[in-house]
């Protein structure tokens, strides 16, 4: 195994660890040759370019959240006002009667003068009364 087949393994995977980091480590260590050893400012540069990945992963998972919220914030004003809804069959209007919060992000039901419309997102929304 060589460091770099121990990168593209590791890769492989949604997001690195701090494990994932120590064992290509451990590989460049094992297989480095002894006469020319890496370098100190070597391994600073590869902790520092890791330390900023992981960083910017979890910014990454704490602005999904963020979205996440804010979404579901906007949609709980929306109960009980009209909106304009745009679907399969064509522009709907109706007033907001629920919300599921359930799924990745929220779902409406809408009662209209024909009936009730379920799972319609925040994004198929083109106008708020």
């Amino acid at each position: 195994m060589t460091a770099t087949s121990a990168i593209s393994n590791t890769s492989s995977s949604a997001s690195l660890s701090i494990q994932d980091f120590l064992k290509v480590l451990m590989t460049q260590l094992t297989y480095q040759d002894p006469l020319k050893p890496m370098d100190n400012q070597e391994f600073l540069a590869q902790i520092a370019q890791f330390t900023s990945l992981e960083q910017t992963q979890q910014m990454n998972n704490n602005l999904q959240v963020l979205v996440s919220n804010q979404a579901a914030q906007q949609s709980v004003g929306l109960i009980g006002r009209t909106v304009n809804v745009a679907t399969d069959a064509g522009p709907q209007t109706g007033t907001v009667s629920s919300i599921d919060l359930s799924g990745s992000t929220p779902a409406l039901t809408l009662t209209t003068s024909t009936g009730t419309l379920s799972n319609i997102s925040i994004s198929q929304i083109t106008s708020i009364r």
